[in-house]
């Protein structure tokens, strides 16, 4: 497909939704009909390998669904799923849509402080986790005293807990008939938990139609998936991303999920993974992406790799430009939210650029406005917006649980109003520039922090970096870099200085960090996005 025929696709692409539909029965149960289609590849640390049918997980996540429903779990309900990449995640998230239930990911490095939030928040009624996590969840329910909703909690994994159900034993003697509901396409059916990478995390409301089958603009379009394709999604299961590229996307197009199952995450074991294993196409964190070049590329070999994506936040043009130099595959961007399917993409058909997020997705009209909701011309920096009005797009979340103010903030006239800013090129191509809570106001100069951390990537010392806004008597706000150096190199005034101008020559001299502070790690999400705002509360607190 060229440029052209994506343009015509992306303008004739119409998704409609139904009164009724539910994933489980609606995608999974059609592939089912075929008892040979594989759906998932499972491997661990341990040298075990599972591989199972979509014929497989029908019937098993209906004895889930059943299970769930004989110890009390009812339509509506939230059940807080907190697994890593176990086949009890995949079970349970397909049993909880058969069930009419509201699934909530959480990964398993949430506190118990976190996981007491999320069980009142979200008014749970279950949980269900590995058993590394239980003794979490049990303080956590020990400090809500009487107050929430929880009546079951399922532990994952073998073992005995007292107080708990296993889950062997939830599907020990389940029926394999149990009816899927047959939900409205406006129930509630997600409630994520967004990773706060500028305050506070919102639930956010997805129904059953809207982001399941939204995400078909993701399989088809951005994966760019076909029934023959195995995709890896290096993804923690507890935040969306694991929706769009470990579930919903793949599965739309019948393609199989590649998944390894570790403790922690290894760069090199990763990289014999992707020359070891038929894998066709990868999507993985900058982070990752960040930390993969680091290494000795030519020493692996992708023999099946195909299609290399990435999305959760902007990718650096050095880290493009050095896979591409030692694979010869070009990565493709993707920009969505909690709050969304895909948004922006370098989409099959559409030649990636370096620095550029790619153009908007089917399906939407996404534009860059101004604070009085006008369209701004290509070059203008403003608010990054999807248009809702006449017609809401699919894909789009419902709400913020139980925040009505908080939802109308973001609901602008006819715009759904991201909260991140970009640049629209001539050519359809948008630039992220941050969030608006991150752009940086210095001396009457606006500076979005990603274009510093990129400048600063491309020197050898620096392995990975923030840029925040920082107090400054004359200027308001000064630019800062908090900076990870690479293996052999030493923190001294001489590199910081050298950082400096390395950064005056690489982009505008006037969005050079004035002040350079070398950290052994910087602060992230659970899904591993830089938390920009705890460091700039940090410089205003002094």
């Amino acid at each position: 497909m060229n440029a052209g025929d994506f343009e015509d696709e992306r303008g004739d692409f119409r998704l409609e939704v139904p009164e009724r539909f539910n994933f489980s029965r609606d995608v999974i149960d059609r592939w089912a009909e075929d008892p040979q289609r594989r759906a998932l590849w499972w491997i661990d640390d341990d040298g075990n390998e599972r591989q199972w049918t979509f014929a497989e997980l029908a019937r098993e996540s209906r004895r889930v669904a059943d299970g769930l429903a004989g110890l009390g779990v009812r339509r509506g309900d939230v059940v807080l799923v907190i697994l890593p990449r176990v086949i009890e995640w995949w079970l349970t998230s397909l049993a909880c849509f058969r069930l009419g239930a509201v699934m909530s990911p959480g990964t398993t490095q949430l506190s118990s402080k976190d996981i007491a939030h999320r069980i009142q928040a979200a008014e749970a009624t279950c949980v269900v986790t590995i058993t590394e996590v239980a003794p979490r969840v049990e303080e956590a329910v020990e400090s809500l005293g009487g107050s929430s909703k929880l009546k079951t909690c399922i532990a994952a994994g073998g073992g005995r807990r007292p107080g708990w159900s296993g889950f062997a034993d939830l599907v020990d003697g389940a029926s394999e008939e149990f009816e899927t509901a047959d939900t409205r396409s406006d129930e509630m059916a997600l409630l994520y938990f967004t990773s706060g990478t500028t305050g506070g995390p919102k639930m956010t409301v997805h129904t059953h139609a809207s982001y399941p089958l939204g995400h078909l603009i993701t399989g088809k379009f951005w994966l760019d998936l076909t029934e023959q394709d195995v995709h890896w999604n290096i993804s923690d299961t507890g935040w969306a991303k694991a929706g769009w590229s470990s579930i919903f996307g793949p599965w739309h197009m019948g393609a199989t999920i590649f998944a390894h199952h570790e403790e922690r995450f290894h760069v090199k074991r990763a990289l014999e993974i992707l020359s070891e294993y038929p894998i066709t196409s990868v999507c993985a964190p900058p982070t990752i992406l960040r930390l993969f070049v680091l290494e000795d590329l030519s020493r692996f070999e992708f023999s099946t790799l195909r299609s290399v994506v990435t999305a959760g936040e902007p990718l650096n043009p050095e880290t493009y430009e050095s896979w591409q130099a030692a694979t010869g595959l070009t990565i493709r961007e993707g920009y969505g939210q909690t709050e969304t399917v895909i948004l922006v993409g370098a989409f099959r058909g559409v030649t990636p650029r370096a620095g550029s997020m790619g153009v908007a997705a089917p399906g939407f009209d996404l534009q860059v406005i101004d604070d009085d909701g006008n369209v701004l011309p290509p070059g203008g920096e403003g608010d990054l917006a999807v248009r809702v009005k006449p017609d809401r797009p699919v894909g789009l979340f419902k709400e913020y649980w139980k925040e009505p103010e908080r939802t109308a903030r973001f609901f602008k006239g006819d715009w759904y109003i991201t909260g991140d800013r970009a640049v629209r090129d001539e050519d359809g191509y948008f630039r992220f520039v941050g969030r608006a809570d991150d752009v940086i106001l210095s001396a009457a100069y606006r500076i979005g922090p990603f274009e510093v951390e990129s400048a600063l990537l491309e020197h050898p010392a620096v392995a990975e970096s923030a840029v925040v806004a920082s107090p400054d008597p004359v200027r308001g706000w000064v630019v800062k870099a908090f900076i990870v150096l690479s293996r052999g190199y030493e923190p001294t005034e001489n590199l910081a200085r050298e950082l400096q101008q390395f950064v005056k020559r690489t982009t505008a001299p006037y969005k050079y960090p004035r002040k350079v502070e070398f950290v052994t790690e910087l602060p992230k999400t659970v899904s591993g996005k830089i938390r920009r705002a705890e460091l700039r509360q940090r410089e205003i607190d002094g």
